[in-house]
């Protein structure tokens, strides 16, 4: 299974004129920690994480609805493509300490959104494979 098919159907985004708030509002209403934030052309211009609302809203002067996810989110973003494996992409957000990976296509479009959650409910999916083949082979 590549990187691309452990995502979420249906990517987390906002454009990058969003308001902090939309951004925050998106995330909620999709029950995910991150959110792309895109340009007209769906090239990740950043990232916009539960991490940025903690360090540079909750404890700045910046009210949500009146300020620009641009001033706000995470950028340059790490990225990965369709060739990255699970494990480099697992290894980079480990090391890095992300939980989040945009993937992008060779232009740097959008194409999904892999979080860590995906890569271990990935690896649980493979462990539970295995093991049932296993009884199966047992009894």
């Amino acid at each position: 299974m590549n990187i691309l098919e452990m995502c979420d159907p249906e990517v987390a985004k906002v454009p990058v004129g969003a308001t902090a708030e939309q951004a925050i509002r998106a995330m909620l209403d999709r029950h995910v920690g991150a959110v792309a934030v895109t340009d007209e052309n769906h090239r990740v211009a950043g990232i916009f994480t539960e991490r940025d609302v903690l360090r540079r809203l909750a404890l700045g002067d910046h009210d949500p609805r009146n300020v620009s996810v641009r001033e706000v989110m995470t950028t340059p973003v790490e990225m990965a493509t369709r060739a990255t494996t699970a494990s480099e992409a697992l290894a980079t957000m480990v090391e890095r300490h992300y939980r989040h990976l945009p993937i992008v296509d060779d232009d740097g479009r959008l194409l999904g959104m892999l979080s860590i959650r995906n890569l271990l409910q990935a690896q649980i999916d493979t462990l539970t494979s295995q093991l049932d083949q296993a009884r199966s082979v047992v009894l």
